[in-house]
């Protein structure tokens, strides 16, 4: 832990010395405010969670919520995107978020039954694998790695408001490509797609579109993953084609209909979950593969997404 702060000059390189400077002062800040101690911080890290156990309990939804929770649904969404090379049509993209892994260990058993159901060319990841923010993220980046030989071949991925540059370096040791404000791109019988990612833009605030869209031909099929539907606008104009997030899980306990008691992301409601439209883009966010604070979940099932591409 003494050198999770330090900068590897290939990430700098990668992110941008500046964005990636600023990231890891962040980080530090976020660190020390959550080792110490504060009554905010306990109220939100301990005294929150309690009261929602407690009122799980006495409500007598304890276990429904908690086989909620271990209740990993696939769920397919079919979206048509106009700049789609046909080669690329029926291409069938897989979407993991917030799995908060060291919540519940059982959580990736589950994860790992339901990805030998599931039917898909490209795996992406879209950030939070870790939950309580200034607590060790060893057994949370153990068990994210266990998915990794059901995840296909060169499985992407980026971070998340509970995750820090130091996770970079081990999972790319372990086979998951993290794109910082950066893009891959993905060929077919000599056609092409983009997969951009971009760093958290929810507490962080160093994502940079541009730079993830860098190089890429103004009429290509740009897919962006960003941890939170907050950069929908921006991408939007930007011209990507297609917005993939997580982040707000749904609101993960909700009121019949999934209607979400609290909300993450100052975003309107039609971003917080599901399939949606901002201007011509297409986009989607995750009600999440695993859950936060809490191992529970109520009218808000997790999910893990197949996204079926189509040509419009």
């Amino acid at each position: 832990m003494e050198t999770m702060f330090d900068l590897p000059p290939d990430l700098a390189a990668r992110m941008g010395e500046d964005l990636a400077r600023k990231r890891l002062l962040r980080e530090q800040r976020v660190w020390k405010y959550k080792r110490g101690g504060s009554f905010r911080v306990m109220w939100g890290a301990r005294v929150i969670p309690w009261i929602i156990r407690t009122g799980l309990r006495v409500t007598g939804l304890s276990r429904r919520t908690h086989r909620e929770f271990l209740d990993v649904q696939i769920v397919e969404n079919v979206v048509a995107l106009p700049s789609l090379p046909v080669e690329f049509d029926g291409f069938r993209l897989l979407q993991i978020s917030d799995l908060h892994s060291d919540l519940d260990p059982a959580l990736i058993d589950r994860v790992i039954e339901r990805l030998g159901e599931a039917r898909f060319d490209q795996a992406v990841l879209t950030g939070d694998y870790h939950d309580e923010i200034g607590v060790p993220w060893d057994e949370s980046l153990a068990l994210t790695l266990r998915l990794m030989p059901h995840l296909g071949t060169k499985p992407l991925a980026i971070l998340g408001n509970h995750d820090f540059l130091a996770k970079v370096e081990p999972f790319e040791a372990a086979g998951l490509r993290v794109l910082l404000n950066e893009s891959i791109a993905l060929e077919r019988n000599g056609m092409w797609i983009w997969i951009c990612g971009v760093d958290d833009p929810h507490i962080y605030g160093t994502h940079d579109l541009h730079a993830a869209m860098a190089g890429i031909p103004g009429d290509g099929c740009r897919i962006l993953l960003s941890h939170s539907p907050e950069t929908a606008r921006e991408a939007s104009e930007l011209g990507y084609a297609l917005h993939l997030s997580g982040h707000t899980h749904g609101g993960q306990i909700c009121l019949p209909g999934g209607f979400p008691i609290v909300r993450k992301a100052p975003v309107r409601r039609a971003l917080l979950a599901g399939p949606w439209h901002e201007g011509a883009m297409a986009g989607y966010t995750s009600r999440g593969t695993g859950s936060c604070t809490v191992a529970a979940r109520f009218h808000c099932p997790p999910e893990i997404t197949v996204h079926i591409l189509r040509c419009a």
